[in-house]
């Protein structure tokens, strides 16, 4: 029987390479974001794959959400796995230095970014009795490093609300599972440095990070488990890397 995956954040990093690991395995795709330029051409990549629709909101935005997600096309209207990855780091400093404007953006984005799309797909699954979610946290919800504070408490929060939809969720048949990432090579490092190349260049420099397609790989491993398996929760490092802010480089 065929799925439909909703996936946020999908036009670039973890977002794009889950679309393209999911379209491998033959799941039918609605890919939301907010650049629809990158969205349109991953649709026309993986249309010979699977169908496709693009959707168009700010997930801090729950009616821009609501109104999109009420828009879907029959065909897609049964969302059977929801990928909530859509989140941003804004900035780097000690937490007493921080900006309201930066704050308030990761927490919009990270938090409740994720709140507002679950909350538009949560019910047709508990009402059908079936469906999974999967929520993209980080190692920073893990653990917290020095000044990344409010970022690693969006990120706690993803971690309690994965855990939350889970115990609320499971008796209905719905399963959830929440994935941490360590430092993964994506566009991650330029948004919290607010577009300096040189400085998102160098969290990367002298190991090898993780790739978006290795998080999408392990997403379609949870997706693709036997239909009585939750894979409940991952912590992915890259091999040079033991803590958020612990990674062995190579001397230059």
């Amino acid at each position: 029987m065929s799925r439909t995956a909703l996936i946020t954040g999908a036009s670039s990093g973890i977002g794009a390479a889950t679309a393209r690991a999911l379209a491998s395995s033959h799941i039918h795709l609605v890919i939301c974001g907010r650049r629809a330029e990158r969205l349109e051409a991953l649709k026309q990549e993986l249309e010979p794959q699977v169908k496709v629709h693009t959707l168009i909101f700010d997930v801090a935005d729950f009616g821009s959400v609501k109104n999109a997600i009420d828009s879907l096309p029959e065909e897609f209207a049964q969302i059977d796995i929801l990928v909530n990855n859509a989140g941003n780091a804004h900035g780097l400093g000690a937490i007493q230095d921080g900006d309201l404007d930066d704050w308030t953006r990761m927490i919009n984005s990270n938090v409740i970014g994720l709140l507002n799309v679950s909350k538009c797909i949560m019910k047709q699954m508990t009402d059908r009795g079936s469906g999974h979610i999967v929520n993209i946290s980080s190692v920073a919800g893990k653990h917290v490093y020095e000044n990344g504070g409010v970022y690693c408490a969006t990120k706690h929060s993803v971690e309690a609300i994965s855990e939350a939809m889970r115990k609320d969720m499971t008796a209905y048949g719905v399963k959830v599972t929440n994935i941490a990432p360590g430092a993964v090579e994506t566009e991650f490092s330029l948004v919290r440095f607010k577009g300096d190349e040189d400085r998102a260049g160098k969290v990367y420099e002298g190991f090898e990070p993780l790739q978006a397609r290795d998080i999408a790989d392990a997403i379609a491993y949870c997706v693709n488990a036997p239909d009585h398996v939750t894979i409940a929760d991952m912590t992915i490092y890259a091999r040079a890397q033991s803590y958020p802010n612990t990674i062995y480089r190579k001397p230059k």
